[in-house]
């Protein structure tokens, strides 16, 4: 960045010049090393001029792996024995994420203006969650706020780790139907046409099938921009339905109730409920508390609604196995029983630790077999989807063979 610099010499002399620095503090740094007094420093305006640090701010996202490091790295550092500040300090220099740095730096201003750590991260609730916040200011209170920290990294980890198994089984087939949707389009536009012209020569009397086969293809090939404009239209408006709350009911509820699915929907909500229930609980903070930062963990709207039900029953004394019991259509009733025992033994945080470690293990195990599962229905599907379509442009070639 290039100031306009005005200054004055210890003789009092006035000098105006042009320095260049990538701030203000720099200018003054290099004013006071030359031992001059600044009167004034203004940014030079040049003409068009693409900020792309400012660019990097607003794309950049903070990972979910940044947040664990940072959890990490600062309960280790503070447990050491540095300040938080300095700490801070320590891991903004370490990161290369633009935007994480300038949150750290927000935050390392803050603190030093006299504001403790929780209350520095829930200005930014975008990149730190509610029980990110929740944990850090518990373990501010109990004076045990690096074994918070390591608590809420290990939750994290975790619910990272969860979410990128799930994602790593349906990846296979995800891509093996992506593909096959895309050769198929490709084959209706670029070969179907040829053999179309071929029929038409010999004029041949198609089967309904075949006919079919021909009308959508003319269609792509003589509406291929309507085509994929239909195709944005219709993935655009699935996505605004699934954001709608009446759309992401339903959404919810088909999860819940389709094969093979629908267990994993189940065992997955129940671990992250167990897992974050367990650390919140383990932190000091209280069932009430824990329930209503829980629900903003889990994404299915019906695991939020029972969530809802047991903050507002455990106030009245139902207790919370009981509240479970009642839902075990959403919860296995494994939940309510080692709640149970929690609740008789008053080790609630730790009963919830197992079943967060049970399911945790169940699906790791599902994950790992589900493409051995879903390959046999894949390949029934395709062999289906190639059968009828070769059936479909053979049948009128045999036809004509016959007819010789």
């Amino acid at each position: 960045m290039k100031f306009k610099v005005v200054s004055v010499s210890n003789s009092g002399e006035k000098q105006e010049r042009i320095l260049e620095s990538s701030d203000k503090f720099g200018i003054f740094s290099l004013l006071k090393e030359e031992g001059v007094t600044p009167v004034s420093v203004v940014e030079e305006k040049g003409g068009f001029s693409f900020d792309f640090q400012k660019l990097n701010m607003i794309v950049n996202t903070v990972s979910m792996r940044e947040k664990i490091l940072f959890a990490r790295n600062l309960g280790a550092m503070i447990e050491a024995g540095l300040p938080i500040s300095r700490a801070l300090f320590v891991i903004e220099k370490q990161s290369r994420n633009q935007k994480f740095k300038s949150i750290l730096k927000s935050v390392q201003s803050s603190i030093k203006h006299g504001n403790n750590l929780s209350s520095s991260l829930s200005k930014y609730p975008k990149v730190f969650s509610k029980i990110f916040t929740a944990m850090v200011k518990a373990g501010e209170e109990s004076g045990s706020l690096s074994e918070s920290l390591k608590v809420v990294s290990t939750q994290m980890e975790k619910t990272y780790l969860l979410k990128r198994k799930i994602r790593g089984a349906l990846m296979y087939p995800g891509i093996i139907l992506t593909a096959m949707i895309i050769i198929g389009i490709l084959m209706l536009i670029y070969v179907v046409p040829t053999l179309t012209a071929t029929f038409k020569e010999l004029e041949i009397d198609l089967p309904a099938s075949t006919r079919a086969i021909i009308l959508i293809s003319d269609f792509l090939k003589d509406h291929t921009f309507i085509f994929l404009f239909g195709i944005f239209a219709i993935v655009g408006g699935l996505y605004a339905w699934s954001q709608d709350p009446k759309g992401k009911r339903s959404l919810d509820y088909i999860f819940l109730h389709i094969p093979l699915i629908s267990n994993l929907v189940r065992e997955t909500n129940s671990a992250r409920t167990a897992r974050t229930l367990s650390s919140l609980l383990s932190s000091g903070i209280e069932v009430v508390n824990a329930l209503e930062i829980t629900k903003d963990v889990v994404k299915n709207s019906y695991y939020k609604e029972v969530l809802s039900k047991a903050e507002n029953k455990i106030q009245k004394g139902v207790s919370l196995s009981k509240i479970f019991e009642e839902e075990s259509d959403i919860y296995p009733i494994f939940v309510s029983e080692m709640v149970s025992v929690g609740e008789e033994t008053g080790k609630l945080s730790d009963m919830f630790q197992r079943v967060a470690i049970f399911y945790e293990e169940d699906i790791d195990q599902k994950t790992k077999n589900m493409s051995t599962i879903i390959e046999p229905f894949l390949m029934i599907f395709i062999g289906v989807v190639v059968g009828f379509f070769a059936l479909s442009m053979i049948t009128p070639t045999y036809s004509l063979v016959g007819g010789l």
